[in-house]
């Protein structure tokens, strides 16, 4: 991948020198206040590069493009990351991070108290592309994953954190299902969990893919989990 600045894939944050264009000092001695704007540029410069990434793909987010869209100068931005990669990384952070308050707050409206069911149909609910928000997100992974074709070497460094995530919820709560009577005989919740991830992300890029509505996705995934779990 290519660098933005000549530094490490690290992303940690600011270069040696006290400031840069009006960006503030990127040291710590600045106290609370110097912090918090420090945080704030990593943020509106990260967030630049998710917006980028949902309308243009991540191919269009080179360091210059970001700044563009940040309304900041090519050198804050390699202030404040180092590298493309650090960047790229840092936005893929805060793009789970949305995604997980997504998730808390569908999984806060489910039936209470909540069943492994009810938690498993929040959590893949609220994945697929449904509205305005998770259709956002859905197409800013998309060109993560559309990167990662075409770049590997990244895959193989940092992983795939957020699936595995996904997948262990979902095996537990399809554990619990099983020790309940809950769960369709003679299914193995660890590979019914890899298949419900699969499949909402199969279905997720269908609806992006106009082959149907987010409705309709939603009702394959309800007939599926009747058929996995048992009333």
């Amino acid at each position: 991948m290519n660098s933005g600045a000549g530094g490490s894939g690290s992303g940690s944050g600011s270069g040696s020198s006290g400031s840069a264009d009006g960006g503030g000092s990127g040291s710590s001695s600045g106290g609370a206040g110097g912090k918090v704007e420090h945080e704030e540029r990593r943020r509106q410069i990260a967030e630049a590069l998710l917006r980028i990434a949902d309308t243009q793909g991540l191919q269009s987010a080179s360091m210059r493009a970001v700044a563009a869209e940040a309304g900041v100068s090519l050198r804050l931005v390699q202030y404040y990351f180092q590298s493309k990669e650090g960047l790229l990384l840092d936005a893929l952070a805060r793009l789970g991070a949305q995604l997980q308050d997504r998730m808390a707050r569908w999984i806060a409206a489910a039936d209470s108290p909540p069943t492994p069911r009810s938690l498993v149909t929040a959590v893949l609910s609220c994945i697929l592309p449904t509205d305005a928000e998770s259709r956002r997100i859905t197409r800013t992974y998309a060109a993560y994953y559309t990167l990662v074709l075409n770049d590997p070497e990244l895959l193989a460094r940092h992983g795939t954190g957020q699936a595995d995530l996904l997948e262990g919820f979902l095996a537990k709560q399809l554990h619990a299902a099983r020790d309940a009577g809950r769960l369709a005989p003679g299914r193995d919740p660890a590979i019914a969990a890899a298949g419900l991830a699969a499949m909402v992300n199969g279905l997720g890029q269908s609806v992006l893919g106009g082959q149907r509505t987010g409705e309709q996705a939603l009702a394959v995934l309800t007939r599926h989990l009747d058929e996995l779990f048992t009333p």
